[in-house]
């Protein structure tokens, strides 16, 4: 994995994190990489993993089980999904939309073309 240096690391891993649990690769009710192997797997101090992983934990997404490590709670990809979804149509439909008219695009040619290319599948 390669880090931006305009986000703090921790950051960037509890994103990983989160696109990982609304892929499914995350299931609810399941154990995730213990905090020493995320640090080991991509050369980062735990204490950095600790912080992605709380920030998780704080949100509800992810859950402390004592001696078993951390586990995905039940709900969490219903409640990332429908945060994200609920984020992208009020910030990024409408960032979109004026880019789309900055450039003097017409908007119907710009849906066809996200159509065309999967976008209505």
């Amino acid at each position: 994995m390669e880090w931006n240096d305009k986000q703090p690391i921790y950051r960037q891993l509890r994103d990983r994190v989160v696109e990982r649990i609304m892929d499914g690769s995350f299931a609810e009710g399941e154990a995730v990489p213990s905090v020493r192997q995320v640090a080991a797997d991509f050369q980062i101090n735990h204490l950095t993993v600790g912080k992605a992983y709380q920030e998780l934990v704080d949100a509800g997404l992810l859950e402390k089980r004592r001696g078993l490590g951390m586990f995905v709670t039940d709900g969490a990809r219903r409640a990332l999904t429908t945060g994200e979804q609920e984020r992208f149509l009020e910030e990024e439909v409408p960032a979109f939309a004026e880019r789309v008219r900055v450039l003097g695009l017409d908007m119907g040619n710009v849906v066809k073309q996200l159509l065309d290319n999967g976008g209505g599948q």
